[in-house]
């Protein structure tokens, strides 16, 4: 049986393309095993809004920095979801562990207990290989609900953690600054929900 010239093209591009394309990985933000921190649950709900994350960041690909003026799209080393939605889900995951409760993640809550919300703006999220990982962030937190006052606290952390120069150890140290980011929010949240005079945390 003979194929059709067409045939063999197609199957020489297929091959062609298979030997010369490197394979795609995908990362997430999410750590295997979030840190948990000893303590009993706070007798608030936790509502994590969404993310707001840097346009030039919020891609597909992992972007990273090449210089003061460059940046470089990795297309072959794509996030699990968009970054907005990954960071706000790690953040979410790490906040549970450290708060013993759940994100209501939208759905209502209980009217008898008062809710603290967390809004996250992401001003900085910086990969620099073989250097860090860094995130400026600008978080507020604010509590309502069981005939109280309803107040909000807004802060700022600047976050180093250093990386090598592959693309795994870039995504695991953004996880450690984020895993650091909920220690402080999780800290200040417990402090500050007792005592409304507590400030924000050192950055």
């Amino acid at each position: 049986m003979t194929l059709r010239p067409s045939l063999l093209m197609l199957a020489g591009a297929l091959v062609l393309s298979a030997c010369s394309s490197a394979p795609t990985n995908y990362h997430t933000l999410i750590a295997t095993q979030p840190q948990a921190t000893a303590g009993s649950p706070v007798d608030f709900q936790l509502q994590v809004l969404p993310v707001r994350i840097p346009v030039q960041v919020d891609q597909p690909s992992l972007v990273v920095r090449q210089s003061d003026g460059r940046l470089a799209i990795l297309e072959t080393a794509l996030w699990a979801s968009p970054p907005a939605d990954e960071f706000h889900d790690a953040l979410a995951i790490e906040l549970e562990q450290r708060l013993g409760v759940r994100d209501l993640a939208g759905l209502p809550g209980k009217s008898d207990k008062p809710l603290l919300s967390l809004r996250t703006d992401v001003r900085r999220f910086d990969s620099l290989p073989g250097h860090h990982a860094a995130l400026d962030v600008v978080w507020s937190l604010e509590l309502s609900g069981r005939n109280q006052q309803q107040r909000a606290l807004t802060c700022a952390s600047v976050i180093h953690e250093q990386a090598g120069n592959e693309v795994d150890s870039l995504v695991l140290a953004h996880q450690r600054a984020i895993s650091t980011l909920a220690d402080r929010i999780a800290e200040t949240a417990r402090q500050w929900a007792r005592d409304p005079q507590r400030d924000c945390p050192a950055q």
